[in-house]
């Protein structure tokens, strides 16, 4: 991996307490053994970041940017949050924010979307459809009017797809669901997170069909990196893959970019997958 591009991290986060990840899922989780962990897929991520209660967290959290040279990047925002909402204003330069929408509570977020976008320094929204509650598919009905306010917005949705690390069903997040929203939204901006396996074949091949489809590799470290992800960004699709961390979600970024080295991208791609990409998809500045 080259060094000094000035990398731009699509999936960052701000320390928090993970004694009960699971109260926000309420009657999705089901198994005793998953109530107990530290993160929702915690038979899968066993070594997570720790961070000193102690520390001021948005500080710690560019202090870590620039020990390992992240540039740019995005993380969630919400109305009354403690952290990352100020750190988006105090660092309109570095950190940039994202809505995650609940499609269950209907023209409410969407109306809460706009307003996020105006006063929180929102450039995208994010949906985990495997996590609603009820669940909704990638294609519901109660996720259009989110993406029409996303193509009024001229903002990307960042959505979840392939099978989800938490104990849920995968059905809402099946790749194929993804094909009838790009065709019924053209001008729609689309992100996958979370790495669209098993069909990250067929999320090659959408994304050959879709101009405005793109993959992040949000929650992968980069030694799991699908094969067939990696040759498509060294083929035709060098424009349409981009780099996304899990810090400190369930990656540390040392163990993200040490094991970048690894990953067998062309020189050229290296630019557009950590940095170039990014900016023009999600327009920072």
């Amino acid at each position: 991996m080259p060094t000094g591009i000035g990398i731009v991290d699509l999936m960052l986060g701000v320390p928090s307490n993970r004694d009960d990840w699971s109260a926000s899922f309420g009657s999705l989780v089901k198994d005793t053994e998953s109530k107990g962990f530290g993160h929702g897929a915690g038979y899968m991520f066993k070594d997570l970041p720790q961070v000193d209660g102690t520390v001021d967290y948005i500080a710690y959290l560019l202090a870590e940017m620039d020990r390992w040279g992240i540039e740019k990047g995005l993380l969630p925002v919400a109305f009354g949050d403690e952290y990352g909402s100020r750190g988006v204003a105090e660092h309109p330069d570095r950190l940039y924010g994202s809505y995650l929408v609940d499609p269950n509570q209907g023209m409410t977020d969407v109306r809460n979307l706009e307003r996020a976008v105006r006063e929180l320094g929102v450039i995208a929204a994010a949906c985990f459809p495997s996590g609603t509650n009820p669940q909704q598919r990638i294609n519901a009905a109660l996720m259009y009017p989110f993406y029409a306010k996303c193509c009024e917005l001229d903002i990307p949705m960042c959505i979840n797809a392939g099978v989800p690390g938490p104990r849920f069903p995968f059905d809402p997040q099946h790749v194929e669901h993804l094909d009838v929203v790009c065709y019924d939204f053209p001008d729609l901006k689309l992100v996958s997170r979370h790495g669209a396996e098993p069909w990250d074949r067929l999320m090659m091949k959408l994304m050959l069909k879709w101009p405005n489809l793109y993959y992040s590799t949000s929650a992968f470290a980069p030694k799991y990196y699908p094969q067939s992800i990696i040759d498509y960004a060294n083929t035709r699709g060098a424009d349409k893959v981009m780099y996304a961390g899990y810090f400190p979600s369930g990656l540390s970024l040392e163990r993200i970019i040490t094991e970048m080295d690894g990953v067998a991208f062309r020189d050229e791609v290296w630019p557009k997958f950590l940095r170039e990409n990014a900016l023009r998809v999600f327009k920072m500045a």
